[in-house]
């Protein structure tokens, strides 16, 4: 059984507290940085659950939904510093 790791991205302000919880953590600051990140964490095969922004997922929403058809990782969007936009609730009920 593979110990996989826990990743969160976004922007820096929204997840640094998520070092304290020994998440790694990725701040982007661009679409273009989010989705090279995305990417390569999702190739890297060592993580099992990856955090990411409302804010920035709504940038990069056509690689979460492509890799929503795999079973690892899983992507969970969380509000940023500025709260919740209603972006994580509304792919919910789609799904």
């Amino acid at each position: 059984m593979a110990d996989y790791k826990m990743a969160a991205v976004g922007e820096t302000d929204s997840i640094i507290g998520f070092l304290a919880l020994g998440v790694e953590i990725f701040p982007v600051t661009s679409s273009e940085e989010a989705a090279d990140r995305l990417r390569r964490l999702t190739e890297e095969n060592e993580h099992g659950i990856i955090f990411i922004t409302e804010t920035v997922a709504q940038q990069v929403m056509e690689i979460i939904t492509s890799l929503s058809e795999r079973a690892l990782p899983s992507i969970v969007l969380i509000p940023s510093n500025r709260g919740a936009h209603g972006f994580a609730m509304e792919r919910i009920r789609r799904i």
